[in-house]
């Protein structure tokens, strides 16, 4: 709680005096201490981007997953809505300049869009879950199209990523972290304090332009080029 609270004085009295790109270090420096402190290790594999426009593509298992993601590389991320109202989560993703969609809402889903193509042709790495929701990791869902829209307007590539997690001392796939079904953001958050030592694993793939695809093609494509990284 103590290091949450921190980033919250961070945003609220340090942001307003840094640049862009001295706020994202401060984001990805808070993210990998709080890893530290909830005692996760991170794993990388592959290239991170060094710099956009890029839109990273990857699986959604946990509401660990934007601060994995954002401990490997500083990304904006495109969250659901509900997220903004979570006690102190919401005011520190808002803070790291997270996107919201209400997933519901057709119209808003090309707000969004529109907005993550004006990030993109700004430079700026941009992060999705085209899934739409959290799964246990062990399958993968369908890939709405819609988001991949951005990044056909954009003229920007697209870079796929899997995440996983898994038990320290054994290696084998860890469900400790699930955020699924009924579970609740506290429950999670305690059972992920009281489990096992866990071990974020985040593989990056090879950034790829749409060349001519639609986006639901594209969509189909980066979904096996994730589940492709998921199995290594």
């Amino acid at each position: 709680m103590f290091h949450a609270l921190v980033g919250l004085g961070i945003i609220l009295f340090v942001f307003p005096r840094r640049s862009q790109l001295q706020r994202n270090a401060h984001v990805q420096a808070w993210a990998l201490n709080m890893l530290a402190v909830l005692g996760i290790r991170l794993e990388l594999h592959g290239k991170p981007p060094v710099s956009g426009p890029v839109l990273l593509v990857a699986n959604h298992i946990s509401w660990l997953d934007i601060l994995v993601m954002h401990a490997a590389r500083h990304c904006r991320f495109v969250a659901k809505a509900e997220v903004r109202r979570w006690p102190l989560i919401g005011t520190l993703a808002t803070g790291g300049g997270t996107l919201y969609i209400e997933r519901e809402s057709r119209r808003d889903a090309m707000r969004v869009v529109h907005h993550m193509a004006e990030s993109l042709r700004r430079g700026e790495i941009v992060a999705v879950f085209p899934e739409g929701t959290t799964s246990d990791g062990q399958d993968l869902l369908p890939f709405h199209a819609n988001l991949i829209q951005a990044a056909i307007s954009a003229d920007a590539p697209a870079q796929p990523v899997a995440l996983g997690f898994i038990d320290t001392a054994t290696r084998k796939a860890s469900l400790t972290p699930c955020y699924i079904g009924d579970d609740t953001f506290v429950g999670s958050l305690w059972r992920t304090l009281g489990g096992a030592p866990i071990t974020a694993v985040v593989r990056y793939g090879t950034p790829q332009k749409a060349q001519g695809r639609g986006r639901r093609a594209w969509a189909a494509e980066l979904r096996s080029a994730v589940d492709a990284l998921r199995r290594h």
